[in-house]
């Protein structure tokens, strides 16, 4: 089984994906949302990090956070943010019986999948390809046929911004290179 080595570069900025326990269609409730973004800013006062992007798909969710300059610690964020949440959220548990026998041992409980994908953002080409990727994503899985139409993205505060337009991604722009097809 091959080792995958992360990149903990202090002060540098990551796209993480994480996804639900079997893909469970989870995430985009309206008691997990409330639960997860509390849980988000409650880890965010202890222990500073910028997120940048970010959209909530009811499986997944892709995100890219800045953490500060001294620090590169985003396991024990998100460990902390899905323990937290999972706290939260008794009323999406599953029962024992449904759990491998090495999610009951480490008390999980049938919110997240373990593990999560990270990829340090190496320049601005990067940035651009890895933030575009995210905001289309909801497309991509085929939840709304435009990104604007999708709620739960940032998307909509870049097009405030002005840094998107609001009919970007509506010319049927695919992201089809084997890196964005390892993504997930």
């Amino acid at each position: 089984m091959p080792r995958y080595i992360r990149s903990y570069t202090k002060g540098a900025t990551y796209f993480f994906t994480l996804v639900s326990y079997n893909r469970r269609r989870i995430l985009c409730e309206d008691d997990f949302l409330q639960a997860f973004k509390k849980s988000i800013k409650q880890v965010q006062q202890q222990y500073s990090f910028e997120i940048i992007a970010w959209v909530q798909l009811p499986d997944h969710l892709h995100c890219i956070w800045r953490l500060p300059e001294n620090d590169a610690d985003y396991s024990m964020r998100w460990s902390q943010i899905k323990r937290l949440t999972t706290q939260a959220c008794p009323q999406y548990h599953l029962p024992i019986n449904e759990l491998s026998p090495s999610k009951v041992k480490r008390h999980e409980r049938g919110i997240w999948q373990r593990r999560f994908y990270e990829h340090e953002i190496k320049n601005e080409a990067d940035f651009i390809r890895h933030i575009d990727y995210l905001h289309y994503n909801p497309v991509k899985h085929g939840l709304v046929k435009k990104v604007v139409d999708w709620p739960y993205s940032s998307f909509h505060r870049y097009v405030r911004q002005g840094d998107y337009l609001a009919d970007w991604g509506d010319d049927g722009l695919e992201f089809s290179s084997s890196f964005i097809d390892k993504l997930e």
